[in-house]
């Protein structure tokens, strides 16, 4: 099952999954966007992989780990989510908005673009 959460839900996510400091969020935007806007890493991991490269680096991906997948509306991350459930992953998240929602809800210093 995939979560959908705000990001202004992902400390509460973070913390039922009992798992702080070992989540993963899942940046899948292109590097020029992680460039634009980018979130800071706090009580989870940040790892960047562009939506295009999922596929060929999924073993460097714990399945073992929670992981909530990032990108810029949501949309990208969602397909991401799925990808990483069809393959095993069972600790997902989409976070719903993106670093668009993220701007808003959690750090306004990140640029929206």
């Amino acid at each position: 099952m995939i979560d959908q959460i705000q990001p202004s839900q992902l400390p509460d996510w973070i913390s039922s999954k009992s798992a702080s400091g070992n989540t993963v969020v899942l940046d899948v935007r292109e590097p020029y966007e992680v460039q634009t806007a980018c979130v800071t890493a706090n009580g989870f991991e940040l790892v960047t992989l562009p939506m295009g490269s999922i596929v060929e680096k999924l073993s460097e991906l714990d399945k073992d780990r929670p992981i909530a997948c990032l990108c810029h509306h949501g949309s990208r991350s969602m397909q991401v989510a799925a990808y990483l459930s069809s393959q095993g992953f069972t600790h997902l998240a989409n976070i719903e908005g993106g670093i668009h929602a993220w701007s808003s809800q959690v750090d306004p210093n990140v640029p929206t673009y």
